[in-house]
């Protein structure tokens, strides 16, 4: 399938969507909902299983060969996902730096988690981070503390949620690079995929696209914007946008997007399994 994306798609960029390994709120969620308005899981670190999921993954994707076509990965500035945007693509301290590509590890604050009501995705200061986290470059996040997040009940709505990722999508498509590597989280990732479908903006590589992503899984999609000057193949669509004309698969074109499959899961556990 990716062959064929490549060969047909024109201007593209493929971009690998990685949700964070499992964090201690993870674990926590899956008995109950309510610990997580806790300071206790503030900024939630990686369980010792989410560590054991970043390094198999590290492992997949040098011996895949994935690694050595990314060119920039962009994280979350959140402490799970910079600690598995770091184990997986930069690897262990011991590892000889000198013999495996290190692509430079970018922090943004559009791909962070729903925003709001749990204490888990509020982020720390950003002086913290970067003296845990020095391979990292953070030069893109404006403020040193937290101004997004609201405590209480105040909770970014998912149609907030899938706006954001359409604005880091332009961000992205917008940068030099060809082959990118996303950090961020369950539920943003997801809503992000729901949008980018029901819009014709990208080709998935994926057999079911909206699905939720497992802690530390990998999923790719071609993001892609070709001018187009002829009716074009029977095989794709064409869609006005305001930078050209894009061709899309119609496999794509035509797949319904349900409202038991735009949440997939329940509201409740969409909130606590980010």
């Amino acid at each position: 399938m990716e062959g064929i994306a490549a060969a047909q798609f024109g201007r593209r960029k493929l971009i690998h969507l990685v949700r964070h390994a499992q964090g201690k709120h993870n674990l926590e969620a899956d008995k109950s909902r309510d610990p997580l308005t806790s300071f206790e899981y503030l900024d939630a670190e990686l369980s010792p299983l989410g560590w054991q999921q970043v390094r198999d993954q590290r492992k997949d994707v040098c011996s895949s060969g994935l690694l050595k076509g990314i060119e920039v990965v962009i994280s979350s500035p959140m402490s799970r996902t910079l600690q598995t945007a770091v184990g997986i693509f930069h690897g262990e301290d011991d590892e000889d730096s000198t013999t495996v590509h290190l692509p430079p590890i970018i922090a943004y604050e559009l791909c962070r988690e729903r925003l709001g009501k749990f204490e888990c995705d509020k982020r720390r200061s950003i002086s913290h981070y970067q003296s845990r986290f020095p391979a990292v470059d953070f030069s893109l996040i404006e403020n040193e503390d937290d101004i997004l997040w609201k405590g209480g009940d105040q909770i970014e709505t998912h149609e907030a949620v899938r706006a954001r990722a359409m604005k880091f999508t332009q961000w992205l498509w917008e940068r030099e690079e060809k082959e990118i590597a996303v950090v961020s989280h369950g539920v943003y990732l997801q809503q992000a995929m729901i949008e980018l479908i029901k819009n014709n903006l990208c080709y998935p590589l994926h057999n079911d696209p909206l699905s939720r992503f497992k802690n530390c899984e990998i999923r790719s999609v071609f993001i892609f914007s070709e001018r187009i000057t002829g009716a074009g193949s029977d095989a794709f669509v064409m869609k006005n946008t305001n930078r050209g004309r894009m061709r899309i698969p119609c496999e794509i074109e035509q797949l319904q997007i349900k409202d038991s499959a735009k949440e997939n899961v329940s509201v409740e556990e969409l909130e606590v399994t980010n």
